[in-house]
């Protein structure tokens, strides 16, 4: 396995990002990774590196880059990841902020600026993949429909506001995308409630992409990360079966 962190420069400045890729010379599959409100840390990074350890190039990027270096990692006494619902009102706002400042037109202009680095000579096929958690499965949907012939294989988990009112809603903007969309959800979980699932069903049914979805009984918001206190284990390697294959369906055949 190769890994380095770097600085790709953006129209607002550098994103720190982490890539992992096989030792080969390759071309590869690409994988981007959508980081959730607590913003990057060593979890995320192993979640690249399992993806990277079956064949694909994994870039984990830092949205945040425009506020400073934000690390956000509260753990219990079993060093799990404490939920936002456990956390003390200060805390939950100190998370929050950067999250409330950064707008999903600026991730899609940082992934344009990622997808123009990878084509510098990266060892990367062109056709390009996602996976996204809590408001990163809200981007997801956004770079899905906004680089349609990019992003061929894209999965959201436990995403957060993919459907609001108006015509701007995210689920309205993934209809234009190609290739397969594909969401984890968990049954208790405030941000995607089952009429919003429903809609994106609905949604989805005239779009280009073929859209799927598992709704995991039992499991709450936040289900999919390793280290988490919630942590839903057969929830999740149930995603990574269904990611898994459609990764390779549709980026590695």
């Amino acid at each position: 396995m190769k890994e380095r962190q770097i600085k790709i420069k953006t129209a607002d400045g550098e994103i720190d990002t982490f890539i992992t890729h096989p030792q080969g010379d390759g071309p590869y599959p690409a994988i981007i990774l959508y980081m959730d409100v607590w913003g990057l840390r060593e979890e995320l990074f192993d979640i690249g590196r399992r993806i990277a350890t079956v064949g694909y190039y994994c870039m984990v990027p830092d949205f945040y880059y425009r506020f400073g270096n934000v690390r956000h990692a509260f753990q219990d006494a079993n060093h799990r990841m404490i939920s936002m619902e456990l956390l003390d009102a200060e805390r939950v706002a100190q998370v929050r902020a950067p999250m409330q400042k950064l707008s999903d037109a600026m991730v899609v202009n940082d992934t344009g600026a990622l997808l123009e680095f990878m084509d510098r000579g990266e060892p990367v096929r062109r056709a390009v993949g996602a996976i996204g958690y809590c408001m990163g499965g809200r981007h997801v949907f956004r770079v899905a429909g906004s680089f349609p012939d990019r992003f061929k294989a894209c999965a959201s988990l436990h995403g957060t506001r993919l459907v609001v009112d108006g015509n701007d809603s995210p689920h309205l903007t993934a209809q234009k995308a190609q290739g397969e969309l594909y969401c984890g959800f968990a049954e208790h979980d405030p941000y995607a409630a089952l009429p919003n699932i429903k809609a994106i069903e609905h949604t989805m049914q005239d779009a280009q992409a073929t859209f799927s979805y598992q709704l995991h009984m039992g499991a709450r918001h936040g289900y999919a990360l390793p280290d988490r206190d919630i942590h839903d284990k057969q929830a999740a390697n149930r995603d990574w079966e269904l990611m898994f294959a459609m990764w390779r369906r549709q980026l590695a055949a």
